[in-house]
């Protein structure tokens, strides 16, 4: 019984990431986040799961693979597709005359955002041949880079600022986030995995320090503060990998 509860964990990651994706076509970007977050919530703990019952399998790892696919792949994807629709100013036009289709007036700047989808494809099948990736990253994690993305419109509804609406509807800043993405999921920079060993501070110095700055980004910055604490995670990383040298 105890083995099916990791796996259990994942499937509740894919549903939450399958129904976020409706939403996000659905261009309901709040709705869809809470699914995300959710998803990723239940990747975190598939995986405590089956290390603290000790039931890990290739079963689990392919699974928790292909649900990441989704709720931490095609949704950010999707989410990137719509931002830059809304950056050539047609949100919300759904009333496409199918009977006229032409298809040399399609909008293909808009699929540079599905991108990030391949890109996070690529990643999650070389994480799984990757042997070394335990106590460590080797590039994004994609849960990370989709929380990231999915901050984009979230800020846009409540920050309420004109200015970073601008900023985040420009094609070119969603150009530049979308090949930073892919880039950023598949090299070779090492970040720090939140995995305890133990709960000394000494041996977790970096995880602590990080925790402790989410928690007042938060507070400081709301939904704005998810793209920094991304960033700081990349920098904090980048410092620690040169400090242990």
């Amino acid at each position: 019984m105890k083995k099916s509860i990791p796996n259990a964990l994942t499937l509740l990651n894919l549903f939450c990431g399958s129904i976020a994706v409706i939403f996000v076509i659905n261009d309901d970007f709040v709705t869809a986040s809470l699914f995300m977050f959710l998803g990723v919530f239940f990747d975190f703990f598939d995986g405590f799961a089956a290390r603290k019952l000790n039931v890990q399998s290739e079963l689990g790892l392919q699974l928790d693979s292909l649900a990441d696919m989704v709720t931490s792949g095609l949704v950010p994807g999707m989410v990137m597709y719509k931002l830059f629709v809304l950056s050539e100013g047609s949100w919300g036009n759904s009333d496409i005359n199918y009977s006229n289709f032409n298809f040399y007036h399609i909008n293909v700047l808009p699929f540079l955002g599905l991108l990030v989808t391949l890109a996070s494809a690529y990643r999650l099948a070389k994480f799984n041949l990757d042997e070394d990736q335990q106590t460590y990253f080797k590039g994004l994690p994609t849960p990370a880079n989709a929380l990231f993305i999915i901050s984009l419109p979230l800020i846009m509804e409540f920050q309420n600022s004109d200015y970073i609406n601008a900023i985040i509807l420009n094609k070119w800043f969603l150009i530049m986030i979308t090949f930073v993405s892919c880039y950023m999921l598949n090299s070779g920079i090492k970040l720090f995995a939140l995995k305890f060993k133990d709960w000394s501070f000494k041996n977790n110095a970096t995880r602590y320090i990080f925790i402790i700055l989410c928690g007042l980004f938060i507070i400081i910055f709301q939904f704005a503060a998810i793209p920094i604490i991304i960033i700081s995670y990349i920098v904090m990383s980048l410092l620690d990998t040169v400090t242990s040298k």
